[in-house]
């Protein structure tokens, strides 16, 4: 096994960031901070206020790694997408229908689930990263 991009501060930090945003989320609203769930109640929140929060949240994260991308001295090295793979809109579609199902997604269950020790949460992460590992054992 050979371990790629290794980076175990920005890794670190990003980890107590998140950490701090979603408690940041939860003193602040009193609600979940799962991504999933702040992305679905755009669409079908009753209050204008409601959405605002949400979306501003979701921009929150877009400018975060955007900001960070520009302020780092080793920018992040993603690849490009440079053509519509069917295995990736195969497994967005899984993905939409696990959270859908788990009613909630790995941020949600992941972070603040676990640490609020949610038994649905514990058994969902469980599941995420069992899927996960018999996903990379079939595919590679």
């Amino acid at each position: 096994m050979t371990i790629v991009n290794f980076t175990p501060l920005e890794s670190l930090s990003g980890g107590l960031l998140i950490g701090l945003a979603s408690t940041l989320f939860l003193l602040t609203t009193g609600r979940i901070a799962g991504i999933s769930g702040i992305l679905k109640g755009m669409f079908t929140s009753k209050t204008n206020d409601d959405r605002l929060v949400r979306l501003l949240f979701i921009v929150g994260l877009i400018a975060g790694g955007l900001i960070y991308n520009n302020i780092a001295s080793a920018p992040i090295n993603a690849s490009a997408i440079t053509e519509i793979n069917p295995k990736l809109i195969i497994a967005a579609i899984f993905v939409g229908i696990g959270t859908a199902l788990g009613n909630g997604c790995t941020s949600g269950h992941g972070i603040c689930g676990l640490s609020r020790k949610s038994k649905r949460s514990i058994i969902a992460t469980l599941l995420f990263m069992a899927a996960g590992f018999v996903t990379v054992f079939i595919t590679n």
